[in-house]
């Protein structure tokens, strides 16, 4: 049953003329059931047609809310709206203003570990130098103190995917006391020193420094995140360990030679020379296990000398191996690129592949290297969240996809779904990208180097060259193969290396689904580049062809004929010196040999249009007419 729209019903009024009367319903209910069931099928159609547009669309069903219970048994704490500071700015972990402030923090922590277990293990404490150790132990202490006052509580960090602002200026005192209480930086910087004043002056009172670990490890995770190449600060760091450990078997070495009596035994330190570096050189021959260190003669000289062996062979073969992973981490990317290059030349060599051709692999495989560190980018990208990528292809390229004509007007997210779609690719100097007469399945934009459009012979004329930023082959998206549309036009060759972006013809397709508007756009775009672009004398299949290029080319003169009449320069109508009453003689011998009307209307046409012809081409026009009726 169809009903008259509101549209049609007031046409009808205006011309009036009475409108068709309703329709008969004889069963209300059947009628109604009728009418939903259309209804829903008119729904699910347009569902599943947006379905087929798009196959990613979400599903058309609303997300159920959330229960009162399940809000009950949210903790609440992640119901509390997060505090703002509005005093200070707080700093991000990446920041390199806090990064720079770590380095601080950990000199000093570096300060108190070094140094603290140097001058409790040998004799640097006197009066004259206590002073400077004093100072020295006050600035590492202020150093810390800012830390933890200033820096410390305006960091920002993440707690169960939620980002947490510390803001102590809008907490009470009290509560700020019992906070500071149960953290271990306090407890690391309690002024023990002033037990000092009542003892003896000594470095033991400074050990709670060594908690402050936690802010060593932190400067170098921090420092490896912004680092360009973390591998140098991993082997120094594990250097690092190593020099320390042989420190504190330096330091345990003069307490070991000072309990046993120094020069007492052959194996003890004898007190000549600088004590830190005599027992700084045995520390090293003994855990490297150098060999010729003179007996041991006590049982604790035994027993020290053993476990120096054992803390030797555990500490040092960990940290090699540590050493190791480092090294092996740092040249991973290039140990793959051999791997792939010397597997590359290997199958050449089995196949006898040509030394030109061999060498030109080889040249694209050390400036792949060399140029991007390493062969294949989208590896890399393809570890990265979607976030990511979109973020780093549209800082590379979407400036330069914006200033192609053919995209102007368009979606904004169809250029960035374009960008994702890019591939890079290196050709060598030389090489051809497009060729003339190719199938166009591809657009290029140049990343990086140059190349040119050539032409002529062997290719030696330039036309044009394009350097980064420019954009060749985008018509060829939208061109149809058929007719041989979509062919090259002309041959693009690399003029150096060149680093080229290319979008295929069907990632494009692919992604205009999802934009009809966009894909409109397109079309009309490309039909009128391609107008503007076709050769001046090139016409359409739309253009007519009118007046006199209707008739096409005159066909050549027979060969029957110019046997006969050969009429170059000396030939036979030359030689008899037709004039023009030689015309009305054979038009009289003509008449005579065919009586057809189609041969006299040829005859009549050519006799009025020889009014401001030569007699000889008229005599010509006519002997080939006879020939043809013959």
């Amino acid at each position: 049953m169809c009903f008259p729209s509101l549209t049609s019903k007031t046409i009808l009024f205006f011309s009036g003329e009475e409108p068709p009367p309703p329709p008969v319903v004889y069963f209300r209910y059947t009628d109604d059931v009728l009418r939903g069931v259309i209804k829903a099928l008119r729904e699910r159609k347009e569902i599943l047609k947006e379905k087929v547009i798009d196959p990613y669309a979400t599903s058309p069903e609303i997300t159920p809310p959330v229960s009162k219970f399940g809000r009950i048994a949210r903790p609440s704490v992640m119901l509390e709206k997060l505090p703002t500071l509005s005093a200070t700015k707080p700093f991000l972990l990446s920041d390199r203003r806090y990064i720079s402030w770590l380095t601080v923090v950990a000199l000093a922590y570096n300060y108190n570990v070094w140094f603290c277990t140097a001058r409790l293990a040998f004799p640097y404490h006197n009066e004259t130098v206590n002073k400077y150790w004093i100072t020295c132990d006050i600035i590492s202490d202020i150093v810390n103190v800012i830390d933890i006052i200033v820096w410390q509580p305006r960091l920002q960090f993440v707690k169960a995917g939620d980002i947490i602002v510390r803001t102590f200026l809008k907490t009470n005192i009290k509560k700020l006391f019992f906070y500071l209480l149960l953290q271990t930086d306090i407890i690391s910087i309690l002024p023990l020193d002033l037990l000092s004043l009542q003892f003896s002056f000594s470095s033991i009172y400074r050990l709670n420094r060594f908690i402050r670990i936690d802010s060593f490890f932190e400067f170098s995770d921090r420092l490896e995140s912004i680092m360009a190449k973390a591998y140098i600060w991993r082997v120094a760091r594990t250097t690092g360990y190593l020099l320390y450990v042989l420190h504190l078997n330096a330091c345990a070495f003069y307490v070991a030679s000072v309990h046993q009596g120094l020069a007492t035994t052959t194996w003890v330190y004898d007190g000549n020379g600088t004590a830190y570096l005599r027992c700084y050189y045995f520390a090293v021959r003994s855990l490297i296990n150098i060999g010729g260190l003179p007996e041991p003669v006590t049982v604790f000289e035994i027993i020290f000398q053993m476990a120096n062996f054992f803390i030797g062979v555990f500490v040092f073969s960990s940290l090699i191996g540590q050493m190791r992973d480092v090294i092996g981490a740092a040249t991973a990317s290039q140990t793959y690129f051999r791997a792939s290059m010397d597997g590359c030349v290997a199958y050449m060599n089995t196949y006898t592949i040509p030394k030109l051709v061999q060498n030109r692999v080889r040249t694209w495989y050390n400036y792949t290297w060399a140029a991007q560190g390493m062969l294949d980018e989208s590896e890399l990208l393809d570890k990265m969240p979607l976030v990511m990528k979109t973020a780093i292809a549209v800082d590379i390229n979407m400036a330069t996809f914006q200033k192609i004509a053919l995209f102007q007007g368009c979606d904004q997210q169809m250029l960035v779904d374009m960008l994702l779609r890019l591939k890079s690719i290196i050709y060598l100097p030389g090489d051809f990208v497009v060729k003339k007469g190719d199938i166009g399945k591809e657009m290029y934009i140049i990343k990086s180097g140059a190349v040119q459009v050539v032409g002529g012979p062997d290719n030696s004329i330039v036309f044009v060259t394009l350097k980064a930023g420019c954009v060749f082959g985008e018509i060829s998206l939208l061109q149809s193969a058929k007719d041989g549309g979509n062919r090259r036009t002309a041959n693009v060759k690399a003029h150096g290396f060149a680093n080229l972006f290319v979008l295929e013809k069907k990632d494009l397709f692919d992604i205009l689904v999802h934009y009809p508007e966009s894909q409109k756009v397109l079309a009309r775009k490309g039909r009128q580049l391609m107008k503007s672009k076709a050769p001046a004398g090139a016409k359409t299949k739309e253009e007519k062809q009118k007046g006199l290029a209707l008739f096409g080319q005159k066909p050549p003169t027979p060969k029957l004929l110019k046997a006969f009449g050969n009429f170059r320069k000396g030939g036979i109508l030359d030689k008899l010196k037709v004039k023009s009453f030689c015309l009305e003689k054979l038009l009289i011998f003509l008449t005579r040999k065919s009586s057809n009307l189609f041969f006299w209307s040829s005859v009549h046409r050519k006799m009025q249009r020889s009014s401001n012809r030569k007699p000889t081409k008229l005599l010509v026009s006519l002997c080939s007419s006879y020939v043809i009726h013959l």
